[in-house]
């Protein structure tokens, strides 16, 4: 499922709520620095010279949009990969904080990434001028990490997500998918106790004002996954809820 319009709905997020979307990348196929076996736009295509929107496209689609005198309670960078891959990522953050005072106050500035690209001083700057910066880990060990993942860059560590994500010191939304299955032969499955307790251990470290479980939802890439229960769900944020932890369920 591809996004196929800079400003596409509004449309009902299961953890956002009212959401006019904004893509960045391009339209006709996805481009992420992830190729995770769970992604509903499917695998990354090769693509040589990928087409972006620019910085005054997203402006005038977005302001055509606002002016409608939508009520929403987000305008979220999400849709077909990585939003902050794009080369005019903080300029565009600073032209969306501005629509938005002007014709939605009331609505939030999110962006949903897969937090590869915290290692730019200019995505942070930018993430930090929005309202909700959700971050994902969707393990805390490297081999499960890979697995459900498989980033391109191949060296990614746990340990190096985790040291981009404390640069904002809890102020972030920890955002993770649990999982069972394969690919390739291999299993995937972070609810092991093992993988489990892992990750504990990174939202102990992280300290993140909120964590965001959530399923697979529509069809995946890879067929062979499977959805993890309500009950599991809320077993796995239990431990999390009883320290304080605010914690929402997408199941």
């Amino acid at each position: 499922m591809l996004f196929n319009n800079i400003v596409y709905g509004p449309i009902h997020s299961r953890r956002l709520g009212t959401s006019l979307g904004i893509e960045l990348m391009p339209l006709e196929h996805k481009l992420c620095t992830f190729n995770c076996v769970y992604c509903e736009c499917g695998w990354n295509e090769r693509v040589v010279n990928p087409v972006l929107p620019t910085r005054e496209e997203v402006r005038q689609a977005l302001e055509a949009r606002l002016k409608e005198g939508l009520q929403l309670d987000v305008i979220t960078f999400s849709g077909n990969g990585e939003p902050t891959l794009h080369p005019d990522f903080l300029g565009i953050i600073e032209d969306t904080c501005s629509l938005r005072d002007q014709y939605c106050p009331n609505a939030k500035v999110s962006v949903l990434s897969n937090s590869t690209q915290l290692f730019r001083s200019d995505v942070v700057q930018a993430l930090r001028l929005c309202d909700n910066r959700i971050l994902k880990l969707d393990a805390a060990t490297d081999t499960m990490m890979r697995r459900i993942d498989l980033p391109v860059n191949e060296y990614l560590t746990v340990a190096t997500l985790i040291g981009w994500l404390k640069q904002f010191n809890g102020d972030f939304t920890l955002q993770t998918c649990f999982l069972r299955g394969e690919h390739n032969g291999e299993p995937i499955d972070n609810t092991t106790l093992d993988e489990l307790n892992a990750w504990y251990q990174a939202v102990d470290e992280l300290q993140p004002k909120q964590i965001m479980i959530y399923v697979i939802d529509r069809k995946t890439p890879e067929e062979h996954l499977s959805k993890i229960s309500r009950e599991e769900m809320e077993a796995i944020a239990a431990p999390l809820i009883a320290k304080g932890f605010k914690v929402s369920i997408s199941a």
